[in-house]
């Protein structure tokens, strides 16, 4: 989806609307996180968290930049991940240093806080 000016506020309501938990087989789910990132091109990438009982479900903005890697991007220039509470929540550090290791370019993105204010993913890892 293009958006050339998407602002925090849309990145969060895009998110907020994937975050709707889906229950899968056993107590497997999809959908508890939502994440949507902006690229340095002005498009609007999202994806939903996969939660298996093993390690091979996925978080959110994992799904969310493999959408983005489809059409051959990799540098974000903002994100945001919200749990279906409409918490919006920080990426975890395996999806930090994915992102970092897409395209160090990628230290410089902008992460949405719960508190609206920004951090880059630089500043969130250790």
């Amino acid at each position: 989806m293009k958006e050339l000016e998407t602002s925090i506020q849309e990145l969060i309501r895009i998110a907020t609307d994937l975050a709707q938990p889906l229950s899968l087989e056993g107590e497997c789910s999809s959908g508890t996180v939502a994440a949507a990132l902006l690229t340095t091109a002005g498009n609007v990438y999202s994806g939903a968290c996969i939660d298996l009982h093993c390690a091979l479900g996925f978080c959110a903005e994992r799904a969310a930049a493999a959408e983005m890697l489809k059409s051959r991007e990799t540098s974000v220039k903002l994100m945001v991940a919200v749990q279906s509470d409409g918490e919006v929540v920080p990426p975890c550090g395996a999806c930090r240093e994915f992102l970092m290791q897409l395209d160090k370019r990628n230290g410089a993105t902008e992460v949405i806080l719960s508190n609206g204010q920004t951090r880059t993913i630089a500043q969130l890892l250790p």
